[in-house]
């Protein structure tokens, strides 16, 4: 047998895809995620196929999935879901599909278009499978994303902090279907290879419903929450399910501060009663049945306190066992954060184009017994970024942190780069685009995960406003202010951001100005602690004290610090490539005082009294 799967990243899609490549005679399993994108010479490849698995119910991928499947004389195998039922209200059999029902939201609707068009294609043979909400693994609590009930485990995690002799009371509401990720792919790869079943539909159920007190009591004692007593009238809730207009409106906006997407809300209270005659019936002596959701909820609520929970940081360290992708990291801060953030039991997925140096840094990374990875990747480049972030999350599952470090850098006045727009252009490709593109690589992903932080290596110049360095001093506080947005925007998702604005660093990057940096330069490794510190403590800002200085002075002696920054301008040169030096050849100025040793200059060190003052200021974080 010769198997296509779509949506071969996602989590169903791997249980299944595990099953078909262990079955006896299974000769080849093909991954397809972008089916649209496939040329005839990609089609050619796969050879003969006899299964087609369309694991991604959406109406646009289905249509492309269809084409294929027509065109390898295949038999289609749609992963539908009982959401085609909308609010119908009663039994649902395998054989209904449109029987006037409303469809509640845009998933309901999505994936009964799916499935429309699964059924009237011409010619074509297919199997459609509806499986109710899915959750974890019963034997390993496995789960690869926060959906159905999940929603509402941080909810009960807050309970539990409740003293146990808390008498509890819920609404008698939230009637829904559950079952395994392993009983769905089970029952798929059996029923795929059964004789004479195209054009049937079988319903994935469980044989009874469960509602949100069965899933307190099944979880109470794995959360540790106190004692159910009784129940709610359902009066009690019903303005809040049943809520339209403004008040949905500021319900969803609750809701969602919450972490329960408002949609969830609608269709909270599963309607229709599925019957699965026909699936008890195929499945007969299989040995392949639903269990009691009481006998595995245990292990889902632990897998998902381990490994899904946003706040689970809290609870353990924030960096072992955590994947984190640090870009620039072939050299400088980069380079120096990878060490540190490995150090502390990270995963490290450096990124950068010096693949050499990359392979230098994971060698040495694990030489002193941490765990890293090499990506070279232009961060320029979208396509690199896409495959990048392709390869890492279908190698490692999954990414927790985003360290944008990537940076280039040119000093040059404004006077003499009127002819030089290409500087503004490249420095904007490294310093904002390519951390964008690694943001929204990655957005979808932690979405799903309801988890992700990111931490943008922005410069204390932002807030000086540094003269000659027009081009970079932009491209970050362009970083500064698309961070600023999308944080407020993802809050609900548990993905955050803390912006560093970092003082000089003694790095190649500031290397032509030598001698010339208006203020003495930290070393790579406090600029790596700093970054640690993003990670771990996750402020929206790290600040030095010469930063929030020169913010005070843009607010309250605005004239003044335009003229200490003008005489910083005057006294300042250009770089000695603006100049019409090569940058390989020291300024003609500095010559004498290269060849003296390097004398170490210290860092700014504020006392700390100063530090803890400081802390009393929301928002400062030196």
């Amino acid at each position: 047998m010769r198997y296509v799967v779509t949506g071969g990243t996602g989590f169903l899609a791997r249980h299944l895809v595990t099953r078909l490549q262990a079955r006896p005679g299974t000769e080849a399993v093909h991954l397809l995620d972008p089916v649209g994108a496939l040329t005839d010479d990609d089609v050619a490849a796969l050879g003969p196929v006899d299964h087609v698995v369309h694991c991604v119910p959406n109406p646009e991928a289905t249509l492309a999935v269809i084409a294929l499947a027509q065109r390898l004389d295949a038999t289609l195998h749609h992963v539908s879901s009982i959401a085609v039922a909308g609010d119908h209200r009663g039994a649902f059999s395998e054989d209904d599909f449109d029987v006037a029902q409303r469809l509640l939201t845009p998933r309901h609707r999505a994936v009964f278009e799916a499935e429309r068009l699964v059924r009237s294609a011409p010619g074509l043979r297919f199997r459609v499978y509806r499986p109710a909400v899915i959750v974890g693994d019963s034997r390993t609590g496995e789960m690869d994303r926060i959906d159905g009930p999940y929603y509402f485990f941080g909810i009960l995690s807050a309970l539990a902090l409740l003293p146990r002799f808390t008498p509890m009371m819920l609404p008698a509401t939230g009637r829904t279907n559950l079952v395994p990720v392993d009983f769905v792919a089970d029952a798929v790869d059996a029923l795929m290879h059964l004789e004479g079943r195209d054009a049937q539909t079988f319903h994935l159920t469980a044989p009874t419903t469960i509602g949100l007190r069965g899933i307190y009591r099944a979880v109470a004692a794995e959360a540790g929450l106190p004692p159910l007593v009784g129940s709610l009238p359902r009066a009690a809730t019903a303005p809040l399910l049943e809520a339209t207009g403004r008040a949905k409106v500021l319900r969803n906006m609750a809701a969602t501060q919450l972490g329960i997407p408002g949609e969830v809300l609608d269709a909270v209270e599963l309607a229709p009663t599925f019957t699965r005659a026909r699936t008890a019936e195929a499945l007969r002596g299989t040995g392949i049945s639903v269990p009691e959701f009481a006998s595995y909820a245990p292990r889902l609520w632990r897998y998902w306190a381990e490994h899904l929970d946003p706040h689970r940081v809290r609870r353990d360290d924030p960096l072992v066992g955590r994947n984190v992708i640090i870009t620039g990291a072939s050299s400088g801060i980069g380079r120096a954060s990878a060490v540190a953030v490995a150090a502390r039991g990270a995963t490290v997925f450096a990124v950068a184009r010096n693949a050499d140096a990359l392979e230098e840094l994971t060698a040495e990374i694990r030489a002193a017994g941490g765990d890293a990875h090499a990506f070279p990747c232009d961060v320029t480049d979208s396509a690199s970024v896409e495959r990048t972030v392709a390869d890492i999350l279908a190698r490692f599952g999954h990414v927790d942190y985003l360290v944008n470090n990537a940076g280039r850098s040119i000093r040059r006045s404004v006077i003499a780069s009127t002819d030089r727009l290409h500087d503004y252009e490249r420095v904007m490709a490294v310093n904002y685009f390519g951390p964008v593109r690694l943001v929204l690589a990655l957005l979808p992903h932690w979405r799903e995960r309801r988890f992700g932080h990111v931490v943008n290596v922005s410069s204390a110049g932002v807030q000086a406003a540094s003269p000659k360095y027009s081009a970079y001093v932009a491209s970050k506080a362009a970083l500064d202010a698309f961070t600023e947005v999308v944080g407020t925007e993802t809050l609900s998702d548990h993905i955050t951001f803390t912006t560093i604005h970092m003082p000089l660093v003694a790095t190649p990057m500031i290397a032509p100005s030598r001698r010339l940096n208006p203020m003495p330069p930290i070393s790579a490794e406090h600029a790596a602690a700093m970054v640690v510190r993003g990670l771990v403590d996750k402020p929206p800002r790290i600040d030095t004290p010469v930063g929030t200085l020169s913010d005070l002075g843009t607010y309250f002696t605005p004239r003044l610090s335009r003229r200490i920054l003008h005489q910083l301008y005057l006294g300042y040169p250009d770089s000695p490539a603006a100049r019409g030096i090569p940058e390989t050849t020291p300024a003609p100025s500095t010559l004498r005082r290269s060849r003296r040793p390097a004398r170490p200059v210290p860092s700014l060190r504020v006392p700390r009294p100063v530090k803890q003052a400081v802390r009393l200021v929301p928002g400062v974080h030196w």
